[in-house]
């Protein structure tokens, strides 16, 4: 789709992960070769967390903002019929090497998750991590989610917390105990020398559009990382994510 036709916040997140996908180049690789999924910035074991549902075998599925595709691959060695969204070619590149290197074929398409280029209640699951979840409008993308799921269709996404929200610095530095930004009103966030955009939704708005939207909001897990977990990421500490949840997941399913 031509740069005029986007929004401006697709068109600079679509920029910003083009620069930024030669950095998850190698992390894209480990979690390819992870027999078991791990989630978030702690790589919490899907043994503990539990995310993904019980049966997946015959199911189709979908990954909004599926990135360098690790969480499709994952879905695809279930037996998944999956397809994997993503705004940013230099991303799916990556993603497309890694199919051939794997020998894990699936769909990979090109495109933003708030206009999906599939038909009406062609998947059973669509499933984002910190892909459309925060990177997309969540008016649009949940709807389109809706859209394009079966009635009984199952929602999953993780992503950063309300907590972590409001408590993260602006600038550089983890986050700490004091609240930093107002909860109402949280939604679009700009950080200072990102050129993406961020969505932030208040736990009240979440379930505001995912009714809307026609789901029913069957579980909000608050990931709480092992003692043992490490990150990459310096935005937050062991000990906080310890005391209080940096990343949650919710699960809904479409009416």
């Amino acid at each position: 789709m031509a740069d005029d036709a986007l929004a401006e916040h697709v068109r600079r997140n679509r920029a910003r992960w083009n620069a930024e996908a030669r950095n998850y180049v190698a992390s894209g690789e480990r979690a390819w070769a992870r027999e078991e999924p791990t989630w978030g910035i702690w790589r919490v074991p899907e043994s503990q967390l539990g995310l993904l549902p019980k049966h997946l075998a015959g199911k189709a599925g979908i990954e909004l903002g599926c990135g360098t595709a690790y969480v499709s691959a994952w879905l695809a060695r279930r037996g998944v019929a999956v397809v994997g969204l993503d705004a940013s070619p230099a991303q799916l590149a990556t993603a497309r090497r890694l199919q051939r290197q794997h020998r894990l074929e699936f769909p990979l398409i090109e495109a933003d998750a708030e206009r999906v280029p599939c038909r009406d209640e062609a998947f059973d699951l669509a499933i984002s991590e910190y892909g459309a979840c925060l990177w997309a409008a969540p008016d649009r993308w949940v709807a389109e989610a809706a859209r394009i799921l079966r009635p009984g269709g199952e929602l999953i996404f993780l992503v950063n917390s309300v907590l972590f929200a409001l408590c993260v610095p602006a600038e550089d530095g983890a986050t700490g105990e004091r609240l930093l930004r107002p909860a109402f009103g949280m939604r679009r966030i700009e950080w200072p020398g990102d050129p993406g955009v961020e969505f932030h939704l208040s736990h009240g708005d979440w379930i505001r559009v995912m009714r809307h939207n026609g789901f029913e909001i069957e579980d909000l897990i608050e990931v709480r990382p092992p003692e043992s977990a490490t990150t990459s990421y310096d935005h937050v500490t062991l000990e906080w994510a310890r005391r209080w949840p940096c990343e949650e997941v919710w699960r809904a399913r479409r009416r």
